[in-house]
């Protein structure tokens, strides 16, 4: 397929990975422990254990997915000759700060930690692929909620100044494109990944979510400011979980419904992109007896060091009501949804709609104004390793040229637009249900839900149709 509306010159075509769900050698070299790294697989209890990590701390499992993982740490040249191959402007990965600093407050580095991420960036510039790091993927380290109760303790700004200071001049002509943290309104809905938070036993758990949340947006807005000091030509970025939010009907009842679940999702980015809190969060704070403790000098800082360009993931469209007692709802992306009857659902029961990522994609760009990066979207499914070593996931082709078609519609409807990294573009773990087999990638890794396989890659159908929409800078879908 042709499609009429061009992609830019310069489109940066990529994938996405990130640390804790592929690396693995989760001790190696002086790393810390990370989330990820102390909880069991979904079978085990991995939803209780997110849901009280302190206990989980203290708890031993059978199986531990990430210390294993896909062994990127070890598979990295492989992986990014994969990469490159197919053609890859851009490689999205991010960085354990635990393997840099592995209790996270350290005042000196790990080197042999540094040394592993100096040699995927040269990998990358070997094959002109340009590194976007996200600098916290759900990646603060244990040690910190430990000793700190995790986000919710202002010391943690210093200690991630500190992380990021380290990285900025270590790659400064390296990297350009930085992300500040990963989908940062999860710290609402995953408080351990988000945050570094157990709030199993808070009385008012909003309160700390929203403090946490307040601290890192200090924290992003003062490492932007660091970034552009070491290298004016740095590029950051924020990350939101993104997704537009449809009213079941036209009751407006479910249109204000639709209205505020949009504005929750926003209020991160309204003040990582706008520099200040919107006025909604002044009722929405007192309705729920939140009282952030803002410094004085806080809000200066925020106003004055607003991002580049903001990146979001999309998987799929939101639908909610403001009456959801009788409807029926489905998964998502950590967010629960209603059945939407107009769209077809994967095996997971996420929502598959192209169309949504253009309007997601137009309500940012006309809410801020500023160039949109699509860091995340892709379609987990479980794939099958035939006798001959091929895999034929047609369905994962057909999805990701959907959401192209829309992406490129978004940049005719004028909305700017850097560029596009698959997500999981090798197989991972998954984040939320620590599975193996919901696969996301254009490369297949030999590696089940109990941890059996060799870690072997073999390339998927999706691989060479991938490669030609890079080649033909998407004209051929």
């Amino acid at each position: 397929m042709t499609v009429s509306k061009k992609f830019p010159q310069h489109f940066l075509w990529g994938g996405a990975l990130a640390a804790n769900q592929s690396e693995g050698a989760f001790q190696k070299d002086g790393k810390g422990l990370s989330p990820v790294d102390i909880l069991p697989d979904g079978k085990h209890g991995r939803k209780d254990a997110l849901a009280a990590p302190l206990k989980a701390l203290k708890t031993t499992y059978d199986y531990y997915p990430s210390h294993e993982s896909v062994d990127f740490y070890h598979h990295f040249k492989e992986d990014i000759a994969l990469l490159a191959e197919m053609g890859f402007k851009t490689f999205r990965f991010s960085i354990c700060w635990a393997r840099i600093f592995p209790n996270g407050d350290e005042s000196e580095p790990n080197e042999a930690g540094l040394s592993f991420y100096d040699q995927v960036i040269e990998e990358c510039l070997s094959y002109n692929i340009e590194p976007l790091v996200t600098i916290n993927h759900f990646d603060t380290p244990v040690a910190l909620m430990v000793n700190y109760g995790g986000w919710k303790n202002r010391q943690l700004i210093d200690f991630y100044l500190n992380y990021c200071q380290v990285l900025f001049k270590r790659y400064t002509g390296k990297v350009k494109y930085w992300l500040t943290f990963n989908e940062i309104n999860m710290i609402l809905h995953i408080p351990l990944f988000g945050g570094a938070l157990d709030i199993s036993e808070e009385s008012n758990p909003d309160q700390v979510l929203y403090q946490s949340a307040h601290h890192q947006l200090v924290a992003s807005a003062l490492a932007t400011k660091l970034a552009h000091e070491i290298d004016p030509t740095f590029q950051i970025g924020c990350m939101l979980a993104g997704a537009t939010y449809y009213p079941y009907s036209c009751n407006p009842k479910d249109i204000w419904a639709a209205i505020e679940a949009n504005r929750t999702n926003y209020f991160f980015i309204d003040v990582q992109s706008k520099g200040y809190y919107p006025k909604f969060a002044e009722r929405f704070f007192k309705e729920r007896n939140i009282q952030l403790e803002i410094m004085p000098e806080d809000l200066e800082t925020l106003a004055t060091n607003t991002v580049d360009f903001i990146s979001f993931s999309y998987y799929s469209s939101r639908l909610t009501s403001d009456d959801l007692s009788d409807k029926e709802s489905t998964e998502g992306n950590v967010f629960a949804s209603l059945k939407n009857p107009y769209l077809e659902r994967t095996e997971w029961g996420w929502q598959i709609d192209p169309l949504g990522l253009r309007i997601t994609m137009n309500d940012l760009y006309d809410r801020y104004e500023k160039p949109l990066f699509i860091v995340e979207n892709g379609l987990g499914a479980k794939d099958i390793l035939e006798a001959d070593n091929t895999i034929d996931d047609t369905y994962r082709i057909d999805y990701t040229r959907n959401h192209l078609i829309e992406i490129s519609e978004a940049i005719a409807d004028g909305v700017d637009c850097l560029g596009y990294t698959s997500w999981g573009c090798i197989d991972l773990i998954s984040a939320s249900t620590g599975e193996m087999s919901k696969r996301y990638g254009f490369v297949y890794v030999d590696r089940d839900d109990n941890g059996n396989g060799d870690l072997k890659r073999y390339k998927k159908k999706s691989f060479t149709w991938y490669q030609q929409v890079i080649a033909s800078n998407g004209e051929k879908l």
